[in-house]
């Protein structure tokens, strides 16, 4: 007995120890983070061409391995790029749609880490134990016009069985020929999925997908949740309450569920919303941290250790987030109040030939919203919707109107102004006001789902606070908030 209790303690006493020393690199890795992040690459909309010089720097590190492993159907270049000696091969593919590009921004962070001369017996301890493979953008022409879809048309997780497409083709044919024993499935997911029932962004969402109907659990599929089980770990330090976990309905046609039944311990991580965090850096960040201590902790085993039933207890996805959440507003019908809610999310519109983008706003939701949450959450309780009126003068330019001008428009009631002649280059107002063409007709006001959400919220007859496309302005605070744009109608 005495001998089986000295045996447990010291187990114990082993698994204490080395969790206490991930637990160590993953805050390391965190704080040292800025150190390694790819500056090149700080927007979302990354292109193809903006790899290269990235791609040509490491072909020259004996370190790495870098190779054309295949084609896009536009002629892109597909590269893998491999580093490590260990008999365990670790197999990471990002931006399988070409709009879901956090993660190829990590792979590049860390390309940096390993390059480096830090962290060298954390290092030593990877690159002796794995083969570490990344194919850092599966679908070029797709990133190059920020869709989800390749050239075909086809989404490239729809296609492991008819592999149609070039890009399907190379994916299955790099994990059949390393015969993977872990894959990393990198993409991002809406924002406005929540982790269940809370108020909090799902940002960073998990999942083993299923191999079969069934949900059947064998060991391939449990080591991937039990890597899940220690990133969820580490997120939760950084961004507590803020991750979800997937349904694992089987899907026969995607490539998750396929490379999990080809005996690959396959890993889905999902990069979801952060407050203000408009361009996902801090979920960038988060994806790199996490995925290099799931590494680590695959390279010394101790994920084996983990407990099976810690990956039920993540939450599920839920999607019931809005940019903008008002709720308790009253809503007059022939003088009659209604109390209403309004859920409301801003839409991106990208800028042609550019990595820049502006919003164009819709109204999702509206009534009893009580089960439904936002990034921004105003109670207007008290406050009255009212219809926004077109400015009776009309500007020959937008130069003779600056952000306070604009808001003491706001505040008379005005949230249209009419200008002379707009250049068709314009494509939204920098100003907190719609700007309309002179002979624009503003349609009546009738608050519905679909519509631009551009309206004031009155009390005791002063309007305090107003909704431009969708942005929320404190009028008595002359504050913007975090408004980017109004729209334009001509």
């Amino acid at each position: 007995m005495l001998f089986k209790l000295t045996l447990f303690f010291a187990l114990l006493f082993s698994s204490l120890s080395t969790y206490s020393q991930e637990k160590e690199l993953t805050a390391k890795l965190f704080d040292t983070y800025e150190k390694y992040k790819e500056t090149t690459l700080d927007q979302r909309r990354i292109k193809h061409h903006q790899l290269q010089p990235l791609l040509n720097k490491l072909r020259n590190n004996s370190k790495f391995k870098v190779k054309e492993v295949g084609k896009s159907i536009e002629g892109r270049s597909l590269t893998l790029v491999s580093v490590g000696e260990g008999k365990t091969h670790v197999y990471l593919w990002s931006q399988m749609h070409g709009d879901e590009p956090t993660a190829t921004q990590a792979i590049f962070d860390i390309f940096n880490f390993l390059a480096s001369e830090d962290f060298l017996a954390e290092k030593r301890a990877i690159l002796s134990q794995l083969t570490l493979h990344f194919l850092p953008m599966l679908n070029p022409d797709g990133a190059e016009r920020f869709q989800r879809r390749n050239v075909l048309g086809v989404d490239i997780n729809r296609d492991a069985l008819r592999l149609q497409s070039p890009e399907s083709r190379t994916l299955k044919r790099i994990r059949d020929s390393l015969n993977a024993d872990f894959g990393f499935n990198l993409h991002d997911q809406s924002t406005y999925y929540n982790a269940e029932r809370t108020n909090k962004p799902a940002t960073i969402s998990y999942l083993a997908p299923a191999y079969n109907y069934e949900k059947d659990i064998n060991k391939t599929r449990a080591n991937a949740m039990k890597v899940i089980v220690f990133m969820n770990e580490i997120i939760q330090k950084y961004a507590p309450g803020q991750v979800g976990r997937y349904n694992d309905d089987f899907e026969p046609r995607a490539f998750g569920d396929n490379i999990q039944k080809w005996g690959t311990s396959t890993i889905l991580i999902e990069s979801g919303g952060y407050a203000n965090d408009v361009e996902k850096q801090e979920v960038r960040k988060l994806n790199y941290v996490s995925i290099l201590s799931a590494i680590y902790t695959i390279a010394k085993g101790n994920y084996e250790k983990i407990p099976l039933t810690d990956y039920e207890k993540i939450p599920e996805n839920d999607r019931k987030l809005f940019d903008l959440k008002i709720k308790n507003a009253t809503h007059l019908i022939d003088n009659k109040p209604y109390i209403i809610d309004l859920g409301m999310n801003r839409l991106e519109v990208p800028v042609e030939n550019s990595v820049n983008f502006w919003y164009s706003s819709r109204i999702i939701d509206q009534g009893d919203l009580s089960t439904y949450y936002g990034y921004e959450t105003f109670d207007a309780e008290g406050y009255t919707i009212r219809q926004g009126k077109v400015a009776p003068e009309i500007l020959s330019e937008l130069g003779q109107l600056n952000k306070n001008d604009a808001l003491a428009m706001l505040k008379a009631g005005y949230t249209y102004l009419r200008i002379k002649n707009i250049p068709i280059k314009w494509l939204q107002s920098p100003l907190p006001i719609h700007l309309v063409s002179k002979d624009y007709k503003v349609p009546d006001f009738n608050l519905q789902v679909g519509i631009n959400p551009t309206f004031l919220l009155e009390k005791n007859g002063v309007y305090e606070y107003a909704v431009v496309n969708g942005f929320l302005i404190d009028l008595r605070l002359q504050v913007l908030g975090n408004f980017k744009n109004a729209m334009i109608f001509r």
